[in-house]
């Protein structure tokens, strides 16, 4: 499948989920009183994490939602606010309120109590929040059951691991995170069973989460370069990185290493948001921020914002494995086969999952 045609399936997914997922909310629940199907201006409104809008990751494949949004109904007016840190989620979320925003929508699960204090407060204004569930009629949770695509994540990377070591390390240890790790380490003991082989992971053990890798920021590069390093210099040879922006240090690092070290970015393709360091991604496991922020928009601005929770898996494309771009032929035959295998596994429950920061989908 090509990279726009698995676009769009994604996107259409996101659509068909929103619409089963969640529900129309009654006549004026969570309404402002304006839509874009009143021809008037419907207004959405972001919050961003730290990192900036284009941090290379779930800030700008979030805002890439709105973009779209707005594209495709030109009566969607969008607009965001950036967060230096955490002290500002509160102010910026009330800022929207009082700015008269149809929809608000928080990025990261770092918000999550911010959003509560602040919807909690005006039960009539719409929001979404990005990365956590909704515990609030008001706030709908668009989440994301990443440890399905990360554990493909970690099958591929143990399936390409010459030393027979490989890693992984966060940017905070929070589960929007550690999901993702989670994932990775249960692959790379798939494969371990199901091959014969004994790869290890460095930087992290779902068994010890205590034990883990963190660069404690989603920002800082030059940490993200240094535990990069580190866990190559113990023998690692195919990282993934969960920390935002600071996984640029990872491609920073990569690069250095003249290619005795590859990369499996998350978020978005790497290839795509991080396309300087493309040689070193040998695939991205992804969330389909952009499509599921797009048809909340599109929603919400024709008066039929969904309630409840989303959740994005394997079998609904909200989750997956980009392709592999430059690896593509470095990939074996036999090993792409095993992982289509190990993806259907998954969705029909055969492969179990036990991570404890799964997202039930239903």
């Amino acid at each position: 499948m090509t990279t726009t045609l698995a676009r769009a399936a994604a996107l259409g997914a996101a659509a068909l989920l929103l619409a089963a997922c969640g529900e129309r909310p009654t006549e004026g629940s969570g309404d402002s009183g304006t839509t874009a199907a009143s021809g008037e201006a419907f207004k959405a409104c972001m919050v961003l994490d730290t990192g900036g809008v284009d941090d290379r990751s779930f800030n700008q494949s979030s805002w890439a939602g709105m973009e779209g949004a707005a594209e495709e109904n030109p009566a969607v007016e969008i607009s965001y606010v950036p967060s230096a840190d955490d002290t500002q989620y509160t102010p910026n979320l009330q800022a929207q309120v009082t700015q008269g925003c149809d929809t608000i929508i928080g990025v990261g699960g770092l918000m999550a109590d911010s959003m509560a204090e602040v919807a909690g407060a005006n039960p009539e204004q719409a929001f979404a929040e990005i990365d956590s569930s909704s515990e609030l009629e008001n706030v709908y949770g668009i989440q994301y059951n990443t440890v399905e695509a990360a554990f493909l994540g970690g099958y591929l990377a143990a399936g390409m691991s010459k030393s027979g070591v490989v890693g992984t390390w966060g940017g905070l240890p929070i589960p929007p995170v550690t999901i993702f790790m989670d994932g990775f380490w249960e692959g790379v003991q798939y494969h371990n069973a199901q091959k014969g082989t004994n790869v290890r992971v460095l930087g992290w053990d779902e068994n010890n989460p205590d034990g883990g890798t963190f660069a404690n920021s989603f920002t800082d590069q030059a940490a993200g370069r240094s535990i990069t390093e580190t866990l190559a210099g113990q023998g690692a040879d195919v990282i993934m990185p969960v920390a935002g922006q600071a996984g640029l240090g990872a491609g920073a690092a990569a690069e250095a290493a003249g290619g005795a070290l590859s990369l499996i970015w998350v978020d978005t393709d790497g290839c795509e948001s991080a396309a300087q360091y493309c040689p070193y991604f040998i695939s991205s496991v992804t969330k389909n921020l952009t499509g599921s922020v797009q048809e909340y928009v599109l929603a919400a601005a024709d008066g039929e914002a969904p309630t409840g929770s989303y959740v994005g898996t394997l079998e609904n494309e909200g989750v997956g494995l980009a392709p592999f771009n430059e690896f593509d032929a470095k990939v074996p035959a036999e090993l792409k086969s095993e992982l289509e295998t190990v993806r259907q596994g998954i969705i029909d429950g055969t492969i179990e999952i036990t991570s404890p920061s799964a997202i039930s989908a239903g």
